[in-house]
């Protein structure tokens, strides 16, 4: 079962960043957190892997009718948006947000993850069109 919303795109490291940001930021998503996940993993195991940024992506509309619809679904806002380089291309992926509505099992949250999953995939298509 797949449970990431995953594409592809050609574009270096930083210009893959750049145009995800936009492409959120086009879809009404504000970026909330950054983690670079290299530079940590880096600074407290030693260990070395190609840059791996974790955007955490909300639109707070959608952010607030989920939480009004069933307020523990705030352990899984916002959206993670990961940006990964991988051997020759940028992987851009994120979580499925339809799978909101599956694992809790809550009718009102399926119009909410199915306009994320909508947003969140148009965004992700505009980047690995760059």
């Amino acid at each position: 079962m797949a449970f990431t919303i995953t594409v592809t795109s050609r574009l270096d490291f930083d210009e893959a960043v750049a145009a995800t940001r936009e492409a959120l930021s086009d879809e009404g998503f504000g970026v909330l957190t950054e983690i670079d996940l290299a530079a940590t993993l880096r600074a407290k195991t030693g260990a070395e892997l190609p840059p791996f940024l974790i955007l955490g992506a909300c639109r707070p509309p959608l952010a607030e009718a989920a939480v009004k619809a069933d307020p523990a679904i705030a352990t899984l806002l916002p959206c993670s948006v990961v940006v990964r380089r991988q051997e020759e291309q940028t992987v851009i992926e994120a979580m499925d947000p339809g799978l909101i509505a599956q694992v809790t099992g809550q009718p009102a949250l399926e119009e909410v993850a199915a306009d994320a999953a909508g947003r969140i995939g148009r965004a992700l298509a505009a980047v690995a069109a760059k």
